[in-house]
């Protein structure tokens, strides 16, 4: 196939079946959720307002290089890149669109021409157009900033229809955890160097984040659930949410009850971590190269797992979300605000937010990648891995099966691998268990390790030799009041190793 043929050059499965898909989309002509922008040579400032205006309402497709009446004109060659560009820059300029998308813009060949398509998910916030506020209708997009009674109906169906924007106005910062915001804020940092957060204060970042908002039918403000769920001290998360929890089963031996087992009931961040470290502890990661390049088939797949479970999950809901380590394959189970039901045909999928402010925040830190990735992922990857394409089933509980490796298909260095992420799976959760000051036994519990002496040998001593953690009282080591903290260099440590290994991303 050469460069002038029907081509899709994007991230997404590029294959005919796609084109085919974005001509039916232009088939169907502009309405509610299509919109159509010659754009040829620039992108003009409406297409902005379609942005700001399908996030506020039911999402859609904008297709860029095709006329009002559906014929395909193309974008210039020349320019592709510098649209692109601007596209992206606009979306991050808060004085243009605020609070800023994630979105991109997919070359499409199509015809014998290049057409430019991004996918804009409804959002669970209000978004401004350069100050304005636009919503959606049949005939195109609508300034209503001056119309109090529809801004207002906006707000309201906003916060109703995603429990993550519940409010709780009597929620204060000493909720949060201080550190983890502190962290959060780091890494931020790491993401982006001129990231805003790092020259924000607390307060700031969690209004900037969208995790403290105003409810405009009650007046009231305050923290929301989910700046609770990601960033909330254990307490206050089962305060809010009593029935939150993620089990992590390994049934292998044990069908009856476990092999092994973690049920994590802290934020959303920390939840990820002990996801993938589980996941490292028991899974295999075969040997595969794409391009030259060693990649884990294991972090690729799993990471989007990890995410789903924690991004996607309905938490209104008490159904606890599950991952399940069987022999043959994983199964992963959470309470779902559907959108369809039965299996998901990831050549006609169009991704639809759950949590949408959740999951910018984990974009954000680096945890989760653009919405729909993570089925790409799996369609990509998944049948590599376990011979079988992974399943996806949709419904009011989201299921997932990933098939695994075989036992012929392990070999030696599959099993040195193990060994080694296993490790530093248990470093890191070591060092991740660490919440201010803790006593011995806070972070034994923490980690599920019953032998006193055995945890103190394997984790307490080299890391005090090792300077990662402190002594809060170093002149009397054995204190019965004696704790211990995180040194800097622990944190810095911390940081590098979920940057090092795929479980700690």
């Amino acid at each position: 196939m050469n460069s002038h043929g029907t081509k899709l050059i994007t991230k997404m499965n590029g294959d005919l079946n796609e084109v085919e898909r974005i001509r039916r989309l232009i088939r169907k002509g502009e309405g509610l959720t299509i919109e159509f922008k010659e754009s040829g040579r620039a992108l003009s400032k409406s297409v902005y307002q379609t942005v700001c205006a399908f996030l506020n309402r039911n999402g859609g497709n904008i297709l860029l290089g095709v006329a009002d009446d559906g014929r395909i004109t193309g974008i210039d060659q020349g320019n592709i890149s510098r649209i692109k560009r601007d596209f992206a820059s606009t979306l991050n300029n808060r004085e243009k669109i605020s609070p800023p998308p994630y979105l991109a813009l997919n070359e499409i060949e199509i015809g014998g021409v290049t057409i430019l398509q991004v996918f804009v998910p409804e959002s669970s916030q209000v978004h401004h157009c350069a100050g304005r506020i636009f919503d959606r209708n049949e005939d195109g997009d609508i300034d209503i900033t001056g119309n109090t009674r529809s801004v207002a109906e906006l707000y309201i169906r906003k916060q109703n229809s995603y429990s993550e924007n519940r409010i709780y106005p009597h929620a204060e910062l000493a909720d949060l955890r201080e550190d983890l915001i502190a962290r959060v804020r780091k890494i931020a940092g790491i993401q982006r160097k001129d990231h805003p957060w790092t020259r924000m204060d607390d307060m700031e970042l969690l209004k900037s984040a969208q995790l403290h908002q105003v409810n405009l039918e009650t007046g009231k403000s305050g923290i929301t659930l989910a700046g609770i769920l990601l960033l909330g001290k254990d307490e206050s998360i089962l305060s809010a949410v009593p029935h939150h929890r993620t089990d992590l089963i390994l049934r292998i031996k044990n069908v009856d009850r476990y092999d092994d087992r973690d049920v994590v009931h802290t934020n959303l961040i920390d939840s990820y971590d002990r996801i993938m470290a589980f996941i490292a502890k028991h899974l295999p990661d075969p040997f595969h190269l794409e391009r030259d390049t060693r990649v884990s088939l294991r972090e690729l797949i799993f990471r989007e797992i990890a995410s789903n479970i924690l991004i996607h999950r309905e938490y209104s809901n008490p159904f606890p979300a599950k991952l399940i380590i069987g022999k043959d394959d994983v199964r992963t189970e959470n309470s779902n605000k559907s959108h369809g039901f039965g299996l998901i045909d990831p050549k006609s999928f169009s991704p639809f937010p759950k949590n949408p402010v959740i999951a910018r925040f984990f974009r954000e830190i680096g945890r989760a990648d653009e919405l729909g990735s993570g089925v790409r992922n799996l369609t990509k990857y998944g049948e590599t891995y376990g011979g079988r394409m992974p399943e996806l089933m949709e419904g009011d509980i989201f299921r997932t099966i990933v098939y695994l490796p075989t036992a012929d298909k392990k070999d030696v260095t599959t099993e040195v691998t193990m060994e080694v992420t296993t490790e530093v799976a248990m470093e890191v959760l070591f060092l991740s268990a660490f919440h201010g000051e803790m006593s011995r036994r806070e972070l034994q519990a923490r980690l599920g390790l019953k032998n006193a002496e055995h945890f103190r040998q394997k984790y307490i001593v080299p890391a005090l030799e090792s300077g990662l953690i402190e002594m809060t009282i170093p002149d009397k080591p054995k204190s019965r009041l004696q704790q211990y903290r995180l040194t800097e260099k622990g944190g810095e440590e911390l940081e590098e190793m979920r940057k090092r290994h795929p479980f700690g991303r």
